[in-house]
């Protein structure tokens, strides 16, 4: 008989699937690794900035020596840009790490956490690795039933997870919706607000969230440098909230858990305004260049306020694999969301205009 380790709400997991890497594309189907365009992860296609490269090269003569551990000179970047002191700053890898803290933090075994259906995957993971009950509300249109969602919280809720804009469906939940949510939420229930896709948001949808954490000691603000701002390999996030919050996150946090190559990154393309008007403007372009694709092959999607968008090539439960596989094979990687219980749709992250009609292209012949 063998011995089972660990308690079974772990053993439970299924590990988050991330999007295939062209390394293993090129080993599994013969291709030149030049050839592959990657459209999986929502990465910013321009790269990493310049003004970051700088900052990481001047970083890296004192490498050998741990980073700055409370990150005292990106918590005073973010703090003046936000406008809040910097004990309302926590510092993650990749925002990622926030919302598992959060969790880890607020959550004990078998009590609740509150989040939508076909919401981010880490959600349900960070649930399940605290022991929580999960409590999924059901989707309106792809996106956050908010209404539904408040009334579906419990005494024992402990936590409610928000994207907005949503990842995988890149749905969006006006700002005067988000407000009378937090106004409905009990004050003992924590709610996170991850933002990793707000730089994408049109002028017109933009809001400001600190200002709700200024008035609301239960909200934790999530972003990220792993989109807009090009930095997704070096994994840094940060997570906003008033000190009742940030003080238990900071006392489970790993220490050094934000690198000094991806500190120095962080500062100095926080305020690279150039490069996000530039990411900002490519990402818009693309959108167009996809959805009128996706017109033209009579397919359904969801319109997108992030840098991705998620559109259904088939009707049965196999197209999305189906699709994906002659995607595959034609060395164009994009993500399957059959996990998210979305089996006929995929999600295709917006490129460059060359990789974007590389997929079309490589669409039209996997759906002929």
């Amino acid at each position: 008989m063998s011995i089972q380790y660990g308690p079974d709400y772990v053993r439970a997991i299924a590990p988050y699937q991330s999007g295939k890497p062209i390394a293993e594309v090129a080993r599994e189907f013969g291709l030149d690794e030049a050839s592959i365009v990657k459209l999986a992860s929502n990465e910013n296609p321009l790269g990493i900035p310049e003004s970051a490269k700088q900052a990481m090269l001047a970083a890296a003569s004192d490498i050998a020596r741990y980073p700055d551990a409370n990150g005292f000179d990106l918590k005073a970047a973010l703090s003046a840009k936000y406008d809040v002191p910097q004990d309302w700053i926590t510092l993650g890898n990749g925002s990622n790490d926030i919302l598992e803290l959060a969790a880890h933090a607020f959550v004990q075994p078998g009590q609740a956490v509150v989040y939508a259906q076909y919401s981010f995957a880490v959600y349900p993971l960070a649930t399940q690795a605290v022991g929580g009950r999960a409590i999924e509300v059901a989707a309106i249109n792809y996106g956050h039933d908010l209404v539904a969602m408040a009334a579906a919280i419990t005494a024992d809720t402990k936590l409610v997870f928000i994207a907005n804009p949503n990842n995988p469906t890149g749905t969006f939940v006006p700002a005067a919706e988000i407000e009378a949510f937090l106004k409905k939420v009990p004050q003992q229930v924590v709610v996170v607000l991850d933002e990793a896709y707000n730089e994408f948001l049109a002028p017109e949808l933009q809001y400001e969230s600190t200002a709700w954490v200024r008035q609301y000691p239960n909200l934790l603000v999530s972003r990220t440098f792993s989109k807009a701002y090009g930095l997704a390999g070096l994994r840094v996030g940060f997570g906003i909230a008033q000190p009742a919050i940030t003080d238990l996150l900071n006392r489970i946090r790993q220490p050094f858990n934000v690198n000094s190559l991806a500190q120095a990154a962080a500062i100095a393309v926080l305020n690279d305004t150039e490069f996000l008007n530039k990411s900002a403007q490519l990402n818009a372009d693309g959108y167009l260049q996809l959805t009128a694709a996706f017109d033209a092959l009579d397919l359904e999607y969801v319109p997108s306020c992030g840098n991705f968008v998620l559109v259904r090539v088939g009707h049965d439960d196999g197209a999305g694999a189906r699709v994906n596989l002659a995607l595959l094979k034609q060395g164009v990687i994009v993500r399957p969301v059959a996990s998210y219980g979305l089996p006929q749709w995929l999600r295709i992250s917006i490129g460059l205009p060359q990789e974007n009609a590389a997929f079309i292209a490589a669409l039209q012949k996997a759906l002929s």
